[in-house]
């Protein structure tokens, strides 16, 4: 018997500063942000552990970056999920204060 797919969805909640991932019908995780100026600041990232292992911190990283990238900001990584993400993924450093951008 295999498992249904079932679609992965990533929205950003501006009212609650977060782009959320929704597995389905549920909340699987999200990660935080601030703005300031120009700047995107993420600060704090979760994804629900029931969830581990389908690629969900990724999918979520990578969705929130380029939303970040397309609305014409800059990327400032303080969480450390969101840097780690970053650091693996080199093609994105031009958007990223410190990496890409420096002031």
């Amino acid at each position: 018997m295999s498992e249904q797919t079932v679609a992965a969805t990533v929205v950003r909640n501006a009212a609650q500063h977060r782009y959320e991932i929704w597995y389905g019908n549920t909340l699987a995780g999200f990660t935080e942000y601030r703005e300031r100026d120009n700047d995107t600041t993420f600060i704090h990232t979760e994804v629900d552990k029931a969830f581990g292992g389908k690629g969900l911190g990724s999918a979520l990283a990578r969705q929130a970056v380029e939303d970040v990238i397309a609305r014409g900001r800059v990327i400032v990584p303080r969480c450390p999920f969101i840097k780690a993400w970053l650091d693996k993924h080199p093609d994105y450093e031009e958007h990223v204060l410190g990496k890409g951008i420096k002031r």
